[in-house]
């Protein structure tokens, strides 16, 4: 006899494309029935993504087929697509705790799926080209284990608690929060999944971020308990994909274009960083290739916001904590960012 205990710890194998957790505790298996060695699984899921579903159906009947006298595997889906508008939880998918952070018109969160792609740093110009733009504007630094942002905007000093919230610390005119406000340069921070997802949703909805018409939030690498618990404390407005234009940086870039498309969050576009490099003659050297961002942008059917070039002085602004968009908005390496600004604008407007 088939117990539905085993079925459910099969299940429990199974992890949703582009994350580390599984799809019982993701809350997406609806029901479980068992009949002469049949089993029957619904899975409930808010994306209409082929790849996506086919993977599921395939690797939940591998799984469920392994536990001995199970004959048969039926899997029905259940479309949640259609029962909240695009980027709104419904009551029956996992999104369902999202809340609004009062006061914070858009929350933008800027991926990469990979490190070493400059995304921290487009992060930073970004939230201060959209501040040169005119627009009230927040950064908050999710990467628990490793936070760049206070190095990148200058900031040393430790918030405070105002009205048992938060008080962000503020670097030219940008509100900041970071755990590397909390925890010394030098201490690692040793945490489990759900310390982290708890630390992420106290810097959402305990931090005081006042009237914002954008949150800026750098996400750390890869798709983990960062980005989860980023997607399931608050409806995001959009997502904006970092790469370099090298294969090996596309290839995991497209686990970051998949994780976004899971939690029906809206691409905005792909940035490609790092495009080329302008040598002191006016010479163009393309160091990581060229042109890759563009191309999968294009293949995957989502907005390409543009190239950033190498520029020495983009590297040394973040080391010496000015941001090269709030040093100098008019220097060529700034402009870029300011540029990509308005594209994003563009679309969160379409």
């Amino acid at each position: 006899m088939v117990e539905q205990e085993k079925v459910i710890n099969a299940l429990k194998t199974v992890k949703y494309p582009g994350y580390q957790r599984d799809i019982v505790s993701f809350g997406i298996v609806k029901g479980v029935e068992i009949e002469n060695g049949v089993v029957k699984i619904k899975i409930g899921l808010a994306t209409k993504n082929p790849q996506i579903i086919d993977t599921l159906k395939q690797e939940c009947r591998n799984a469920v087929l392994s536990i001995p006298d199970v004959k048969n595997v039926e899997i029905e889906i259940i479309d949640l697509s259609h029962s909240a508008p695009h980027g709104q939880p419904t009551a029956q998918d996992p999104w369902a705790n999202q809340k609004r952070i009062p006061g914070v018109k858009r929350v933008i969160a800027v991926a990469s799926g990979k490190g070493g792609v400059g995304k921290s740093t487009c992060s930073v110009n970004l939230a201060c080209a959209l501040k040169y733009l005119g627009r009230n504007v927040g950064l908050l630094d999710s990467d628990i284990y490793g936070p760049t942002i206070p190095l990148m905007m200058g900031i040393k000093d430790q918030p405070y608690i105002e009205d048992n919230k938060i008080l962000p610390p503020e670097a030219f005119g940008i509100k900041v929060m970071s755990m590397g406000f909390l925890v010394p340069d030098d201490t690692p921070v040793i945490w489990r999944g759900p310390m982290i997802m708890k630390a992420i949703q106290q810097f959402l909805h305990e931090v005081k971020w006042g009237e914002l018409d954008y949150l800026v939030v750098d996400l750390p690498p890869g798709t983990g308990d960062a980005q989860l618990s980023l997607c399931q404390n608050v409806p995001l407005d959009g997502g904006i994909i970092v790469t370099t234009p090298q294969e090996a940086s596309l290839g995991v870039v497209r686990k970051g274009i998949a994780m976004f498309e899971t939690v029906k969050v809206r691409i905005l576009g792909l940035i490609e960083n790092m495009s080329y490099f302008l040598t002191p003659t006016g010479e163009r050297i393309e160091i990581f290739g060229h042109g890759g961002g563009k191309e999968e942008a294009k293949r995957r059917g989502i907005p390409f916001l543009g190239e950033i070039p190498i520029y020495t002085e983009i590297r040394i602004s973040g080391d010496k904590g000015i941001p090269i968009v709030a040093s100098a908005p008019d220097s060529e390496p700034a402009k870029p960012f300011i540029q990509i600004a308005k594209e994003i604008e563009k679309q969160i407007q379409a």
